[in-house]
């Protein structure tokens, strides 16, 4: 898998063609996001590609820090393209993120937000070593579980 920053402009940092409707949405978002946020590199947004069997590239995610560490705390955010869901690419996305964050540093807990429900996300969270932190009102979201992961 190939992971290509989300540029402060929303545009890529390397070139692309053929970009998805779904993708082309990501970008925009993501630059509103950064206006809202900031923009910190590495703690962007990513645009994630593969190779499917025949070697074709192919844009199946996106995966983001939420924004910049605060306190210790990084919060992580994957989406998988609907066509490519189930396949493992959510959760190779969760650990390159962890990866970012512990490479820059190493001290951080990193976090992340799902629905108050069991689903595919809380299980890619376990098994990438994440643990339920509780339940909580997020002021955009509503209720929603907090899953964390301290630095190992």
């Amino acid at each position: 898998m190939k992971f290509v920053e989300i540029r402060q402009d929303g545009s890529l940092a390397e070139p692309a063609k053929d970009l998805p409707e779904v993708a082309s949405g990501v970008l925009g978002s993501t630059r509103d996001h950064y206006g809202r946020a900031g923009f910190n590199p590495p703690w962007t947004g990513y645009l994630v590609c593969a190779n499917d069997a025949a070697g074709v590239m192919q844009w199946v995610g996106t995966c983001a820090f939420t924004a910049a560490p605060k306190k210790g705390r990084v919060e992580i955010a994957y989406f998988t393209f609907p066509e490519f869901e189930g396949r493992g690419i959510a959760t190779q996305m969760a650990q390159k993120l962890l990866e970012i964050a512990h490479e820059h540093e190493p001290t951080l807990t990193v976090f992340a937000n799902t629905l108050p429900e069991k689903n595919a996300s809380n299980s890619i969270l376990k098994k990438l070593g994440f643990e339920f932190a509780g339940t909580i009102e997020h002021p955009e979201d509503g209720t929603i579980w907090e899953w964390t992961r301290s630095a190992s």
